[in-house]
C-alpha cells in the first residue's frame, strides 16, 4: 500500500499505517502518532485505567479535529 497524500503529489511512497479516522494509508511525513488513553470498565459506574496506545491519524484528518 501506499501513501495516499503522497500519491496525490505525484510519488509512491510507502504507507507505514493506517489512519484511524478516514483510513488511507499514510507515510511518516504524513502521519500524527498520539497517545490513546485505554480505559476498561470493571463493573457499572467504575472505570481504570489500563494505560495508553497509539492513535495513528493523517494530518488531514488531524488538522480537521482541531
Amino acid at each position: 500500500m501506499h501513501c495516499f497524500d503522497c500519491s496525490k503529489e505525484g510519488t509512491e511512497t510507502p504507507a507505514v499505517a493506517v489512519c484511524v479516522d478516514c483510513g488511507a494509508g499514510v507515510c511518516p511525513r504524513h502521519l500524527i502518532s498520539e497517545p490513546e488513553p485505554v480505559r476498561q470498565s470493571t463493573s457499572p459506574g467504575r472505570v481504570w485505567s489500563a494505560g495508553e496506545s497509539r492513535r495513528m491519524i493523517c494530518l488531514v484528518c488531524h488538522r480537521s479535529l482541531q
